[in-house]
């Protein structure tokens, strides 16, 4: 007897139907075709205890699996809830009429109970597009499917419940979210705030002018003076998520397993922060099987490289074209997939090795040669790419004793929310281009030239910094950002003042001059 059930395979971001066929018939082996994985070759054993612990019989017959698109590669744990289902209905066990209404996936523990899955939001969304009347998942996935409306989503805890709702019981409900309440009232609350900050003023004006024009940015400065502390604050500044990039990150978390339970739709802006022994697949993506890296993870969020000229050149240099073209290509000889990385780069580090050179405090015990390879582990075309270079110095023990709190991030939020409102306003019929970070050179042309006192401090600047052309663009970008915050309409010159200082590693006398 033949039997069909019906799932999807996660390649990417996005899912592709599988029907899985079933055909019993006098024998005693089992086979199965379709590109499965040592996982899904594996469920027979799962699938045939599950069976057993939840009181249904294994057939004794020869058993023919095969999973149609039979040219994609199945992998994961994920089919074992549609074959068994496939199974126990070429035994009449489960009731064949509502099939092929309905769309399931879910791996199977030996007692028969579900375990979740990755990938079950793409897969309630391909479900929705292919008109399935019912999609069940585990019941720790429920929550992440049930975001897509139009859909009925099942969350089951065993196999006994499955067969028992495709079976008419009536007694299994949908699960349905507010998508949008919860969502919104989970938005604004942030354990981390500005106000816990002592000084630095200019790193956070720094900041600020990052967070409104989604600019790079780069911290220099001595151990214990507050980088990685104000790094992990910025997502309390930052505008918050839309619904559509909300469901854009959460589908891209739920790829890489990373939702947690329970969780329906990630509602503030990832912050990344992975540690300097990272390797290049870990970063960008890719592996074996295909998994979104820490940049696509920090999608619509932050990324934070703490100790910058620790992560090894290789790892490095993988970073310039994700930065530039906010999305990543992974191409090996059996797949090709592409995912969104459109964040905000945060990077650290020490002025040299032993962390002190400029220190006012403490004494540097590093040669010039030392301090010149250390700086030059991060390459030229790199920095050209970071728009904003802040120093940073620690706050005196006179200023920290005073323990008086800074300024909220909500009021800073509120600034960095309205300069990004003038930015969509103007970039409104340009697709895909949302802030300044984002302009093309002929966009600079149009909405940031300078005027001609602000074109001869710029000329200045780059005959004496000796400034790429990347540099100068960088500059324009930055300026617009700070004359957007200031609701000036025209680039002006202090505006462009304020964006060259914040190229102080372009300098040639950087490594000689000391902080």
């Amino acid at each position: 007897m033949l039997a069909k059930t019906y799932t999807a395979a996660v390649n990417g971001l996005n899912a592709i139907t599988i029907t899985v066929e079933v055909n019993v018939t006098r024998g005693v082996m089992f086979h199965m075709s379709g590109l499965p994985d040592t996982a899904v070759k594996e469920s027979y054993d799962r699938i045939k205890a599950a069976l057993q612990n939840s009181g249904f019989k294994f057939p004794t017959a020869e058993i023919t699996v095969n999973m149609a698109p039979a040219d994609i590669k199945k992998e994961g744990s994920g089919y074992d809830l549609p074959l068994a289902v496939a199974i126990l209905a070429t035994g009449n066990t489960v009731d064949n009429t509502r099939l092929p209404s309905v769309m399931m996936v879910g791996e199977l523990g030996l007692d028969g109970r579900l375990q979740p899955i990755r990938g079950a939001l793409p897969i309630a969304i391909r479900a929705r597009a292919e008109h399935y009347q019912a999609l069940i998942v585990p019941l720790q996935n429920v929550r992440e499917a049930a975001v897509v409306n139009n859909i009925n989503v099942f969350g089951m805890e065993s196999l006994t419940d499955v067969v028992n709702f495709l079976n008419g019981d009536t007694s299994y409900q949908p699960t349905l979210i507010d998508t949008r309440r919860e969502f919104y009232e989970q938005q604004n609350q942030y354990d981390l705030d500005f106000s816990d900050v002592c000084g630095q003023e200019n790193v956070k004006r720094a900041l600020e002018v990052a967070a409104a024009g989604s600019h790079n940015l780069i911290m220099i400065g001595p151990p214990g003076s507050g980088k990685s502390m104000m790094a992990k604050r910025l997502p309390s500044i930052l505008p918050p998520l839309s619904l559509a990039e909300s469901l854009e990150t959460t589908q891209i978390h739920s790829v890489a397993g990373k939702l947690p339970r329970g969780t329906s739709l990630i509602s503030q802006r990832p912050f990344r922060a992975p540690h300097h022994t990272i390797s290049q697949v870990a970063l960008v993506g890719g592996g074996q099987n295909p998994q979104p890296g820490e940049i696509s993870l920090a999608h619509n969020g932050v990324l934070f490289l703490d100790e910058l000229p620790e992560l090894s050149r290789s790892v490095l240099e993988v970073l310039r074209q994700p930065l530039e073209d906010r999305k990543i290509t992974i191409s090996r000889a059996k797949y090709n997939v592409e995912y969104p990385c459109s964040f905000m780069m945060i990077a650290s580090m020490n002025p040299c090795p032993c962390g002190y050179y400029g220190d006012p405090t403490h004494h540097c015990v590093c040669t010039p040669g030392q301090i010149q390879r250390y700086m030059n582990k991060i390459s030229g075309p790199l920095l050209d790419r970071i728009d904003i270079h802040c120093e940073i110095q620690a706050v005196p023990f006179a200023q920290l004793s005073q323990m008086k709190p800074g300024e909220p991030s909500a009021n800073i939020r509120e600034r960095v929310i309205a300069a990004r409102k003038i930015q969509e306003e103007r970039f409104k019929p340009f697709k895909g281009v949302h802030c300044n970070a984002m302009m093309t050179e002929r966009m600079l042309h149009e909405f940031a030239e300078p005027d001609a006192a602000s074109l001869d401090m710029l000329r200045m600047a780059m005959e004496r910094l000796k400034l790429s052309a990347r540099a100068y663009s960088r500059i324009l970008k930055v300026a617009r950002t700070i004359a957007d915050l200031a609701g000036s309409e025209k680039v002006q010159s202090m505006h462009i003042a304020e964006a060259i200082g914040y190229r102080n590693l372009d300098r040639g006398d950087w490594a000689e001059r000391g902080l």
